[in-house]
């Protein structure tokens, strides 16, 4: 694991311990010597963990597409950043220069970017580790939605497992490098979804 790109809001939300969770976790990447893959924003969660990084001395690469340039106010001081034309060039650049991806506290944007990589990652299109950072229990109610897909029949158990969990960045980082895909060949049987 060398890229790690990171979902989060363009929001800092409500409480201080969301900051302080980007915060910690640019820290920890850079501490590491990862490369921080993430949207380009200079604002939001994304500025708190661009700017963690690079105080750091780490590598961060962002990218935007043109039509969000003005609203989400690229970053003007990464090591890397790249101007794509959609929210899909956006998505696929991202995927394909990364070897893991985090969910930090965001809204829909982040919740739609995390569950479109964990698709890909049950589908087989990738192996690459899916984690959350559930900083002050924010993705409680997304992880029992989840367990409810198993419970409802509509998601395997094994699958369930695409899904790495902790509540501090260097935990959540030590699980995602142990990760090992459950994905078969043939992601659904007659019998399971």
């Amino acid at each position: 694991m060398k890229r790690v790109c990171v979902f989060c809001g363009s929001s800092e939300g409500s409480d201080p311990v969301y900051r302080e969770a980007a915060r910690q976790m640019g820290e920890v990447l850079a501490g590491r010597g990862l490369v921080l893959v993430y949207g380009g924003g200079g604002i939001g969660l994304m500025k708190v963990l661009a700017d963690a990084m690079l105080a750091r001395g780490g590598e961060v690469v962002g990218i935007m597409p043109e039509p969000l340039m003005a609203k989400e106010l690229a970053h003007t001081g990464l090591t890397d950043l790249r101007i794509v034309g959609s929210m899909h060039e956006r998505k696929a650049l991202m995927a394909e220069l990364s070897d893991a991806f985090v969910a930090l506290p965001g809204g829909y944007g982040t919740l739609e970017e995390f569950c479109e990589v964990l698709t890909w990652a049950q589908l087989g299109i990738h192996r690459k580790p899916c984690g959350l950072l559930n900083v002050n229990g924010y993705f409680d109610p997304l992880r029992e939605l989840f367990d409810r897909f198993v419970r409802e029949g509509f998601l395997s158990s094994a699958n369930r497992t695409l899904v790495v969990e902790a509540r501090a960045p260097d935990a959540l980082l030590d699980a995602m490098a142990r990760y090992r895909s459950p994905v078969r060949e043939r992601w659904v049987a007659q019998d399971e979804t």
